[in-house]
């Protein structure tokens, strides 16, 4: 069944290795910006009426630094608009630094059932240079508060100064806290963020040492029960994000909110990522995307592969002719020979070998030739 992504993009301040489209000096906008949310999902909802949906996921930006009622307002209009499944995963991604009882009472009446909380480092000097508004103290005490409660923490990888006794740090304070899920990910220097210029002065770990990091927090997470489902992705058994194995299976999703993107029939078509033209076109009564391109053929071939072959459950024979109506070896034959010595086989299903997962990137490279 097809997800939801809804587009919070609003923040305290941006931190410094931030490129979403998110915006720290328009909180004043939060108002207006979440009645012309409601007004979109009024009309994807009718458009899309026939569908159940299993998934709804509210990112950003930061959803948590907005006055919850909000987010409550935001979740009538979900289930008013949009048919949902019997149960579904419903998840927030919150700052630890703008978490509190009250907040968290309303996201519960809301429906919100999962929680995804940026952690990123339990070094307070660390999370002070990536310009986090929230320290590791914040981070106990919002887990404090979710205790009981289905929740994801994030730990980042790459940081300057950053050592294996960090990265373990940061994994036993998740895990310790009650986390169920863990997302454990390299930091990417993008040009025009502030972090971009430590990347420049060769102050970040080059790819060797974040890769040897990797593995090293790969070991921790083992030993506390954490099962690797995706490259990037550590889950206690039974507690994998449902939303975002709809990505990676390609499945069917909606975006709303200011840059969402979204994939239904065969299309994917994105809003525009100007706050001003999304809420001028939803109060003018339109739809507020500016791109939109089928994915068919080879393009549609390489994207199954892809997504299927950074997750440990690989790439489906019998799915992949269920779609596409052929061999996936035979579509990428010159690919699959350069690459079979880092695949491993189990019945009708081809998937990465564990020790290679982490350097996918560098294998599909092939396969996009």
């Amino acid at each position: 069944m097809p997800g939801i992504y809804i587009h919070i993009p609003f923040c305290k301040s941006k931190c410094t290795y931030c490129d979403f489209v998110s915006f720290p000096n328009r909180l004043n906008f939060a108002e207006a910006y979440m009645a012309c949310l409601y007004k979109e999902a009024e009309m994807r909802g009718e458009e899309l009426k026939k569908e159940t949906f299993d998934t709804v996921y509210i990112g950003g930006g930061t959803p948590s630094v907005i006055d919850p009622k909000y987010i409550y307002g935001l979740m009538k209009q979900i289930t008013a608009r949009f048919r949902l499944s019997r149960d579904p995963e419903v998840t927030i991604e919150m700052n630890p630094g703008t978490v509190d009882a009250e907040k968290l009472a309303l996201y519960r009446r809301a429906g919100i059932n999962r929680y995804s909380v940026g952690l990123q480092t339990a070094n307070d000097a660390q999370l002070s240079r990536l310009g986090r508004i929230h320290t590791r103290a914040d981070f106990v005490e919002c887990a404090r508060l979710l205790k009981g409660e289905n929740f994801s923490a994030d730990v980042m990888l790459g940081l300057v100064g950053q050592t294996e006794k960090d990265v373990e740090e940061s994994i036993r304070l998740a895990a310790e806290c009650g986390a169920s899920h863990i997302s454990m990910y390299a930091l990417t220097p993008e040009d025009g963020t502030p972090i971009y210029t430590d990347y420049l002065n060769g102050e970040l770990p080059d790819g060797d040492e974040v890769a040897r990091l990797y593995d090293f927090g790969r070991g921790i997470l083992k030993e506390l029960g954490f099962l690797r489902y995706e490259v990037s992705n550590f889950t206690k058994p039974g507690f994998g994000s449902r939303h975002n194995l709809n990505y990676w299976k390609r499945g069917e999703y909606i975006g709303l909110g200011v840059s969402a993107s979204s994939f239904f029939c065969g299309r994917r078509f994105t809003n525009t990522f100007n706050l001003d033209e999304y809420m001028k076109c939803i109060l003018s009564g339109h739809l507020p995307v500016i791109e939109s391109e089928e994915v068919s053929g080879e393009d549609a071939k390489f994207e199954f592969l892809m997504l299927a072959l950074r997750t440990v459950f690989g790439i489906s024979e019998k799915e992949y002719r269920k779609n596409f109506g052929s061999d996936w070896r035979e579509d990428f034959r010159e690919a699959y020979e350069k690459t079979k010595g880092y695949l491993e086989e189990e019945g009708d299903t081809t998937r990465i070998k564990d020790e290679f997962l982490y350097v996918q990137n560098q294998i599909l490279t092939e396969y996009m030739k």
